[in-house]
């Protein structure tokens, strides 16, 4: 039961990343650029956090501590300045399938640390995963043309930095107090998301047009909530079924971008999205399902008789 809740809340974090493509889009069209929407999005959210969690701990964090958290939330960021450049390069239904790769790269990393291989069920899981993002993706029938090596290599870079920072998430200064890990987490992200771009800029624009309303927005959803949920659950779930479970985000993308954009999405694209819930839950219905099998409950019923 534990676990269920734990990975709830990583299914939230991720469906609220999922929100932040259709809100950048807006962004876009108000004129303001990549680096701009980043920037006002960690620092805001940062903002939040401080303001919501400042006195709701004592400070007595040892260095390395601060130094690993913070490592963590830089990764973040730099997931989102390598997307970016993939997305500039690639079409975005390509790209999003390069990103989406951080699921078996989280399940080998989590592999090679343990020495122990995969079970079978987070790798029927994998490949489910993967079909299904080839489909919600709409991979099929994209001129090879569209595939620029520059965007390929930032896509995967992004894929792997991504899993990276769900094994630094799960992994380090877990004795911390969920609190503590996710002020100097917020904190790590938002001093590299001001120092690659250009701060006065960034703060000249936040106060003199409507980039706050947006830093707002992207700071709640793609700060202050997955940040919060991740920093509790994801050392309880560990990075291997993390990943997996952050998979969610591909079909909220699309159900937003749906509703918000009015974007088209195809009948294949639809399939592909159903197959990816589906690969999300099954790790974890395969571990139940045999205690509703025939067989299964006859089992368990001879063996309770004395």
């Amino acid at each position: 039961m534990q676990l269920l809740k734990y990975s709830i809340m990583v299914l939230i974090g991720s469906i609220s990343y999922g929100t932040l493509s259709t809100m950048m889009k807006f962004g876009f069209k108000d004129g303001h650029s990549s680096g701009e929407l980043v920037g006002s999005q960690y620092l805001i959210g940062w903002l939040i956090i401080s303001v919501l969690f400042l006195f709701s701990f004592k400070y007595k964090v040892p260095w390395k501590s601060i130094g690993l958290l913070m490592i963590t939330g830089m990764m973040s960021t730099f997931v989102g300045k390598a997307y970016a450049v993939s997305v500039s390069e690639l079409p975005a239904s390509i790209a999003v399938v390069f990103l989406f790769q951080f699921t078996w790269i989280g399940v080998l990393i989590e592999s090679l640390l343990n020495k122990k291989r995969p079970d079978k069920n987070k790798l029927i899981a994998i490949f489910v995963l993967f079909i299904g993002t080839l489909f919600a993706g709409a991979i099929f029938g994209q001129p090879l043309s569209a595939l620029s090596l520059k965007g390929v290599l930032f896509g995967l870079l992004s894929a792997l930095l991504f899993a990276l920072y769900m094994f630094c998430n799960s992994k380090f200064a877990v004795g911390e107090s969920s609190m503590k890990r996710l002020f100097f987490i917020a904190t790590g992200a938002m001093l590299t998301a001001v120092i690659t771009t250009n701060p006065v800029t960034l703060v000249t624009n936040l106060v003199q047009t409507n980039l706050w309303y947006y830093g707002l927005l992207l700071g709640i959803l793609g700060v202050l909530v997955p940040f919060f949920f991740f920093a509790v659950s994801l050392p309880k779930v560990g990075v291997g079924l993390g990943t997996i479970l952050c998979a969610a985000e591909l079909p909220s993308a699309m159900v937003v971008s749906v509703i918000f954009l009015n974007e088209h999405v195809t009948s294949l694209q639809w399939f592909g999205m159903c197959l990816i819930i589906f690969g999300i839950a099954l790790p974890e219905g395969m571990k139940h399902l045999p205690q509703f099998l025939p067989g299964r409950k006859k089992a368990l019923h001879e063996n309770r008789i004395p």
